[in-house]
Parts: C-alpha cells; sequence; structure tokens
C-alpha cells in the first residue's frame, strides 16, 4: 500500500537537497528519521509485546508533552513579568 504525505514546499527542498543520488525519497526519509524497513522488522514482536511497546511510546511521549507545557507555562510567566 502505498500512502501520500504532504509537506511544505520548503521542506520537500531540504529533504530534496539531503537526498543522496542512489536514494527514493522513501530511503532518504528513513534514513534521516532512522526509521527500518518494515520488512526487517515485522514478527519480532508478539502481538502482544508490540501493544506493550506502543502503549510504553505513549507513556514517554505524554510524559515529554507535560515537561514541554510546564517548560512553556514557565517561559510564558517569566515573559508576563517584563
Amino acid at each position: 500500500m502505498v500512502k501520500t504525505i504532504r509537506v511544505s514546499e520548503e521542506y520537500h527542498k531540504w529533504l530534496d537537497a539531503h537526498k543522496r543520488d542512489d536514494e527514493t525519497m522513501e530511503d532518504t526519509l528513513r534514513r534521516i528519521t532512522r526509521g527500518p524497513h518494515p520488512d526487517d522488522v515485522a514478527g519480532l514482536l508478539s502481538k502482544e509485546e508490540a501493544e506493550e511497546a506502543k502503549a510504553a511510546v505513549e507513556r514517554l511521549r505524554g510524559r515529554d508533552r507535560d515537561r514541554l507545557d510546564a517548560a512553556r507555562a514557565a517561559f510564558k510567566s517569566e515573559n508576563a513579568d517584563e
């Protein structure tokens, strides 16, 4: 299955500038984001293990969001005093 993603023209130009001659755009995105090819990881985890891993990632993302929100609030309160 092929999916299309939308990116800004600016980001596309940046990505294209980092693309190697022998790469597709997908190859470039995988290299830059360090994402593995699905065939390389297929079947490594059981369904239960995959669900546990997804839940763990979501917990970590939630903590990161909480930290970012706290930093934003602190920054706004510091600037409000000026």
